[in-house]
């Protein structure tokens, strides 16, 4: 039986066929022996989920805009999915041609988050690819990664043939026809590698060493090629103006977890919270004109008929064009019965108005980020929000009618004791009693959700040298503002702390990792985000098959004269800069919005940064 039949009886015996067949409106369909390279789009979790990340309909565009390349799409098959092709041997294949990726040119994974790590070993398996580059020759295609968790590709060296690193709508174009070119001439991987090396944001892990010192620290990051450069400077695109925007963007068949039209606005953040990595190696801010937005976000959902806009970035309201394009966007959106949604809202005054604008007949959930609950602890994290703040916001909330209230916090973090807990419970409880004095009995149906997350040490911030609480001490914590947060109208949700955990090695992790990572494969771990699959034995096996200590890579503080895995790439942030930002943590001073004046981060080596004349 051919492939593309075997294909067609598995899709009658799946939970949702849709996710597999492909053909969707606006998926692109071209004569592959007219193109040069073939790449596979690769998203490490459902097609659900993967079609709900915009970076894959940029790239989808950027890539398929060129006649040279034919850009596919590839997402992990759900359980009941993958079951059946293990047992009929059918690979893993793109949706565009059902043709099997290990026959491809080149796959690229994106790397949204750690925990989806294991699932980029099992597509590779389920693809009939070996798994390590060390296993592969020149007849495999090309394995590559590029998304934030790049920014230290350590851990997965031993996998990936080629890391992009920063923006992709220039660099993996380039990359991929450079690799078409070098193939027809007849040039081997390693010739391809030599060249590649020079374009900025190109990480190839073989040309490179790590030596190590008696105690598991690094003790020299060395090149195995002259010519490679260390370290690696990410790629930056310093105007967004012209890129590639998708305003036909493939629609899914299968509702997709996000499913809306999406418009980014800029890229970038200004406001410096030092917990945070999107915040850093996403600089500098580029906008992109408010025209220019109003323009693509009408004509997405002129082609794709969706009833909801989304416009994106890290600080929506930093945007400097923010009130008129949100007042355009509106107008227009009402006209065509459209939702407009505006997430991460800094909760001020226009937002207020705004968001009772959108939400004129229907309040939902307001949703508020103080992060800590101490204005000590907030200012350690520079979130730059006080106590008048968030008490004020809600208060304009609870009067323009709003009956539930969010509240996202991070437990964890540097320098935190109870007494921070406390104040989380405080926050919730001061809500309560808000509501009760505007509105008295009639408010009885108020309700405040209290989230937290647990404090992960990233890459490339200031908090890189912290060490990570113990998964005992974030369970203490949490057991701690429980009892706290028993009050009625507050629920109170956590995370859970081995993933926390787990993240953080691979977050913080080196090449050693890489024998965790491949142990936890073959001891069945997947989709290790999802509560329902997550297989903790299965891990805590794989770390005592590996002899990884855990605790080396979370709880240890580092000093700030280490060298970091991650050492191998230069996300733009200078390490000085970054060290006067944890000393600053320390002394509880804040750093100012770089808006109002440039706070000397680093990255105008490299791109000039848009805020100057943008604010005064």
């Amino acid at each position: 039986m051919r492939e593309i039949d075997k294909l067609n009886q598995l899709l009658k015996r799946v939970e949702k066929p849709g996710r597999y067949i492909g053909g969707e409106i606006h998926s692109v369909k071209k004569d592959i022996d007219s193109v040069q390279s073939r790449f596979a789009f690769a998203f490490p979790d459902v097609y659900e989920i993967g079609m709900s990340y915009l970076g894959l309909q940029i790239l989808y565009k950027a890539l398929n805009d060129r006649h040279s390349i034919y850009c596919e799409r590839v997402f992990a098959p759900a359980s009941d999915m993958e079951n059946l092709m293990r047992e009929e041997g059918l690979p893993l294949f793109t949706l565009e041609t059902k043709t099997p990726v290990k026959e491809l040119d080149a796959v690229g994974f994106t790397l949204q988050y750690e925990m989806s790590y294991t699932n980029i070993l099992n597509m590779l398996d389920l693809a009939q690819i070996p798994l390590l580059v060390s296993e592969r020759g020149e007849d495999w295609p090309l394995i590559m990664a590029g998304g934030p968790c790049a920014f230290n590709p350590e851990p997965l060296a031993d996998f990936i043939d080629v890391f992009l690193i920063g923006d992709g709508e220039e660099t993996l174009p380039a990359v991929l026809e450079l690799y078409g070119q070098m193939k027809r001439e007849g040039k081997s991987r390693q010739d391809f590698y030599h060249e590649a090396c020079k374009i900025d944001g190109v990480y190839i892990p073989s040309l490179y060493d790590v030596e190590y010192k008696e105690d598991g620290t690094i003790k020299k990051l060395c090149k195995l090629y002259d010519d490679a450069p260390l370290p690696v400077r990410r790629a930056i695109c310093p105007d967004i103006e012209t890129l590639p925007f998708p305003i036909n963007p493939v629609i899914p068949t299968v509702e997709a977890v996000h499913d809306r039209s999406v418009v980014e606005m800029f890229r970038g953040c200004s406001r410096g919270c030092r917990f945070c990595q999107a915040g850093m190696i996403y600089r500098p801010v580029r906008e992109r004109k408010k025209d220019t937005v109003f323009h693509l976000a009408m004509e997405q959902l002129r082609n794709t008929g969706n009833d909801e806009l989304s416009l994106l970035s890290l600080s929506t309201s930093d945007y400097s064009q923010f009130e008129p394009l949100a007042m355009e966007l509106m107008e227009a959106c009402k006209k065509e019965n459209v939702s407009l949604s505006l997430p991460s809202l800094r909760i001020d005054q226009f937002a207020f108005k705004v968001l009772n604008k959108i939400q004129e007949y229907r309040k939902s959930g307001l949703t508020y980020a103080p992060e800590a609950g101490t204005q000590r602890l907030r200012d350690v994290i520079n979130k730059g929000v006080t106590e008048s703040d968030i008490y004020t916001s809600i208060e304009q909330a609870i009067d323009l009618g709003w009956n539930h209230i969010k509240l996202y916090f991070m437990i964890g973090l540097p320098t935190e004791t109870d007494q921070d807990l406390d104040g989380i419970a405080e926050i919730a409880k001061n809500i309560i009693e808000l509501n009760y004095k505007l509105n008295g009995r009639k408010g009885g149906r108020f309700r405040v959700t209290v989230s937290v997350s647990n404090f992960v040490p990233k890459a490339d911030t200031p908090f890189q040298w912290e060490g990570q609480n113990s998964a005992k001490e974030f369970a203490r914590k949490h057991d701690y503002l429980s009892a706290r947060l028993k009050t009625k109208g507050i629920t109170f949700n956590y995370h859970d702390n081995a993933t926390s955990v787990y993240e953080a090695v691979f977050a913080r992790g080196d090449r050693r990792c890489g024998k965790l990572l491949l142990a936890a494969f073959q001891n069945g771990c997947k989709f290790d985000g999802w509560s329902e699959h997550f297989n903790q034995a299965g891990w805590e096996k794989a770390f005592v098959d590996s002899q990884i200590d855990p605790a080396f890579y979370t709880e240890r503080k580092r000093s700030f004269d280490e060298i970091f895995p991650w050492d191998m790439i230069d996300c733009g942030i200078s390490k000085d800069f970054l060290q006067k930002e944890a000393e600053r943590a320390y002394e509880e001073v804040t750093t100012k919005d770089c808006r109002h004046g440039c706070v000397a981060c680093g990255i105008n080596r490299y791109a000039n940064c848009q805020m100057e004349g943008i604010y005064e």
